[in-house]
């Protein structure tokens, strides 16, 4: 009997890259699809697929390739984990942007070897993705590298500081609850539909911010999401006592710097945050947590100006431990063991946006296997 090969994964808008995919899996035995439902891609995604799972899973059986096709009786990033047990196979195949540190761990718990593909087109085609076929919408994410929290009023008013963000273009579809600003992204999605219009960009974040925060709102998104979609490059975003709006803004386009900063800085998958996680439950906020956090990002802005790896790293450390003293169910037990498991070669890390799952940026000099990298707006 051959090896058995497992892939799991959407499969939405079947295309050469998926073939490609599976190709590539089926040479290491015989090949079992397991393919996320309409529901599953719903929750990661936040948005329903363009093909239905029935549709999917016809085309899928059809490729000559494919041994047996299925879909997942699971859900979350797992959704394939009952299935798994069940088909026990030798070898579990996944893409680059699909690797997870959940994914790896079961297949080390259980015995089963994990390979991930280099995603090699089959020769003298393009290289494709479902989000290569996505292009029309151009609208970036964000990452807050330091001082995430600072924009909310409540933490302000206890002392003030600064945000500092990225503005990173759309190469992957990020999960939602992962930390990449993507209720904000919908709503630019909704206003703008496919692209940031043209002027003044300050002024282009303000209506992104009450469009997501209309007047009576519960809850008030913090503006560092808008202003961190719509302004491109580096940005630094000075937050006073008590204010929803930066009193000041400084912004760097140096494409040294931002060279700089693509060329160290990973993003390693982990399980989106839990849907009935509140992240500001138990919250722990004072003068001195506050302040931390500020002087952690007034050492990140002034290292990154000066290409300062080490400063950098210990700025972008020291502001994920001060979020997660102020708000400690921004990390979880999982979260924590990835941590420890880093390789020495990353300087400093923290979580992308409120935590609880999500993207954890890493800074390295060294390249990083299995994480994502990224494009800053010019």
């Amino acid at each position: 009997m051959g090896k058995k090969v497992f892939v799991s994964g959407c499969y939405d808008m079947l295309h050469s890259g998926h073939v490609a995919f599976f190709e590539e899996a089926s040479q290491y035995g015989d090949l079992y699809v397991g393919i996320g439902s309409d529901k599953t891609i719903f929750d990661l995604k936040g948005r329903k697929t363009i093909n239905t799972d029935m549709e999917r899973l016809y085309m899928v059986r059809s490729l000559r390739c494919v041994k047996q096709a299925w879909i997942n009786r699971g859900s979350g990033v797992l959704d394939f984990k009952d299935d798994l047990l069940d088909l026990r196979p030798d070898i579990l195949f996944v893409n680059e942007d699909g690797h997870s540190f959940e994914k790896e761990k079961l297949c080390r718990e259980l015995g089963i070897k994990y390979i991930i593909s280099k995603r090699l087109p089959s020769q003298g085609l393009p290289r494709r993705s479902t989000t290569d076929l996505r292009t029309e919408c151009t609208i970036p994410y964000r990452i807050d590298l330091a001082g995430g929290w600072l924009d909310q009023a409540y933490v302000s008013k206890i002392y003030p500081g600064a945000v500092v963000t990225i503005c990173i273009e759309p190469d992957y579809e990020f999960n939602d609850r992962s930390g990449m600003s993507t209720s904000t992204r919908k709503k630019a999605i909704e206003l703008w539909h496919t692209e940031i219009p043209e002027g003044d960009k300050e002024k282009l974040a303000k209506i992104l911010f009450c469009y997501e925060n209309p007047p009576g709102s519960e809850y008030v998104s913090g503006s560092q999401d808008s202003l961190g979609i719509v302004m491109p490059g580096l940005n630094y975003l000075y937050y006073d006592r008590g204010e929803y709006w930066p009193k000041r803004i400084e912004s760097v386009l140096n494409d040294d710097i931002l060279k700089w900063l693509e060329d160290r800085i990973y993003l390693l998958a982990l399980e989106p945050r839990e849907s009935g996680l509140s992240v500001t439950d138990n919250s722990d906020i004072c003068e001195v947590k506050a302040k931390a956090l500020a002087k952690a990002a007034e050492g990140l802005w002034e290292s990154v100006k000066n290409m300062d790896s080490k400063g950098f790293a210990k700025a972008i450390t020291a502001s994920y431990k001060a979020q997660i003293s102020m708000f400690p169910n921004m990390v979880t037990r999982e979260v924590e063991a990835v941590i420890e498991s880093l390789s020495p070669d990353v300087l400093g890390y923290k979580l992308c946006g409120a935590g609880g799952g999500g993207y954890l940026a890493l800074f390295s000099e060294v390249e990083q296997k299995n994480t994502l990298r990224i494009r800053i707006r010019r």
